[in-house]
């Protein structure tokens, strides 16, 4: 005999809705736990509809401070607005390559700051907001660039909310037509992802041959010539028992957070906690390179795990465990320009490169890149560019100046590997 499933009964059967109080509330009760379930899942399913933040036909600058009418058109007091990246490495968090989220900070213009503004709207719920929102692809982005050193990832986005988020005044519930409970959260975190996106201090420090490295040192005008040579600002940099860990940049809106420009701006306020020089930067843990120094004029086979040659990238030099400057486009070695940007492309076994100026290769012991050269294919050892299997390359000499030096793969005075940065 076919089953007949209980829903079906229940609805075909009369006598089941023609029932006692008793029999009624046994009903009830069966059903009641798959309603609420299916209530729960629509809701969960259907992205919550938002108010909009209020139209502003101001133009005023969030600073200098000045008298602020209107702050749901300008962000006030807390005008500076500061987007900061950690660079954790023991534990490390994050990719390897990249640096890594802390918060959007709504400093005064003086540099001063409130915190903790709104205790009503310290939410915990962080991620179950952000989903109910339909920002599941932010939430993704955020699970692996704005992670906490502990693993408390959650924990860590309610504490920025609640102490730097509610002090962003243009964020105020009532700086919406229509509002939503709680929809200021995801205006907020989508804001802090879209700036950090806009600034890859790895990239921006690559570029500059500074690369991390368990040896290599540099100094405070090094780094910040770096990040103001790629993002137009001075940045705040700060360092942790000599390392650096973290960069502030610092912004002034016109307008609101949700809807204004965010205009670069040097810092106000605030020291930087790194010496003038020995600053270390340290590779993440497992990974980056960790080579030893056995002399200035040589550097021993780097271990540790570098970035896969794929797409566009950088090759930066090290020799004698320091980072000295790059290869430029016609595949020579310079310690004082613009690195070249150079594309990988997988072949057989490994890979060729090539530079704006054409393809690279190695013919009669040199390293060259040009519209005639006959594309060799690299391979990769620990995220080092390698040749027959070896990724020591030779110069004559390390570049100083101007002074380019040409590349080898047969012994010379000087050794040299080179470690792919991913653009």
């Amino acid at each position: 005999m076919r089953r007949t499933s209980k829903s079906y009964k229940i609805e075909h059967n009369p006598r089941v809705w023609n029932c006692s109080i008793r029999n009624c509330f046994s009903l009830f009760r069966f059903i009641m736990p798959f309603f609420s379930e299916i209530v729960l899942a629509f809701f969960l399913a259907v992205p919550a509809l938002a108010g909009t933040p209020k139209s502003c036909s101001t133009s005023s600058i969030s600073c200098p401070a000045t008298t602020v009418s209107d702050t749901c058109c300008v962000n006030s007091p807390g005008g500076q607005l500061v987007q900061t990246q950690f660079w954790d490495t023991n534990p490390s968090t994050g990719p390897s390559n990249s640096w890594t989220v802390h918060g959007l900070w709504p400093d005064h213009c003086d540099g001063t700051y409130d915190s903790n503004c709104d205790t009503k709207r310290a939410y915990t719920n962080i991620s179950q907001i952000l989903t109910s929102f339909g920002k599941t692809d932010l939430l993704s982005y955020m699970n692996t660039y704005w992670v906490d050193i502990n693993g408390n990832d959650e924990t860590f986005w309610e504490h920025e909310w609640a102490k730097h988020g509610t002090c962003v005044s243009t964020l105020a519930p009532s700086c919406y037509t229509s509002y939503t409970p709680t929809q200021e959260v995801p205006d907020y975190f989508q804001k802090t992802i879209d700036l950090f996106k806009s600034l890859d201090s790895y990239s921006a420090l690559s570029k500059a041959g500074i690369v991390p490295s368990t040896t290599a040192t540099y100094t405070s005008a090094q780094i910040q010539a770096a990040l103001k040579s790629a993002f137009g600002v001075t940045a705040m940099i700060q360092c942790a028992s000599g390392a650096l860990d973290e960069i502030r940049y610092s912004y002034y809106v016109q307008g609101s957070l949700q809807t204004g420009t965010f205009v670069p701006t040097n810092p106000v306020g605030g020291t930087s906690s790194c010496a003038s020089t020995g600053i270390k930067y340290l590779p993440k843990s497992g990974s980056g390179t960790t080579p030893t120094s056995t002399g200035t004029s040589t550097a021993p086979a780097p271990t540790g795990t570098g970035g896969s040659f794929s797409g566009s990238g950088y090759l930066n030099a090290v020799t004698g465990g320091t980072a000295k400057g790059c290869l430029i486009s016609a595949g020579t070695w310079y310690s004082s320009g613009t690195c070249a940007t150079y594309t990988a492309t997988a072949s057989g076994t490994g890979f060729t490169l090539a530079s704006s100026k054409g393809a690279c290769g190695v013919s009669s012991s040199t390293l060259t890149c040009g519209s005639g050269v006959t594309a060799t294919v690299f391979t990769a050892v620990n995220g080092y560019l390698a040749y027959s299997g070896s990724s020591t390359f030779y110069a004559a000499a390390v570049p100083s100046g101007s002074t380019q030096q040409t590349v080898y793969t047969s012994s010379n005075s000087v050794s040299v590997s080179f470690q792919w940065a991913a653009k």
